[in-house]
């Protein structure tokens, strides 16, 4: 619900992931972690992973990543490995 944590340690982002296991919140379906340059990578419970700027609107898209992978994507972010997370075999869109 918006909390914000500056370089969240594993066990952070585990219990942040960890909300997605419920219960189901329609209004706020996902837990994310943005840049201070406004990339933003939201994961949801079904394995759902949009990753976006927010300043952009060019949302990419995987399906079927793990929670494990989430972090690792999540932590290539707070990391500023963008390079990383663009290698990822994205499609367009929200999904």
């Amino acid at each position: 619900m918006g909390e914000t944590f500056n370089d969240p340690s594993a066990d952070v982002m585990n219990a942040v992931l960890r909300e997605l296991d419920g219960p189901v919140d329609e209004e706020h379906p996902d837990v994310s972690a943005t840049d201070e340059s406004g990339w933003c990578l939201a994961a949801f419970a079904s394995g759902l992973v949009v990753w976006e700027n927010l300043d952009e609107n060019a949302p990419r898209h995987m399906r079927g990543v793990s929670r494990s992978e989430v972090r690792d994507l999540w932590r290539a972010l707070a990391d500023g490995d963008l390079a990383t997370i663009e290698s990822k075999p994205w499609a367009l869109g929200y999904g």
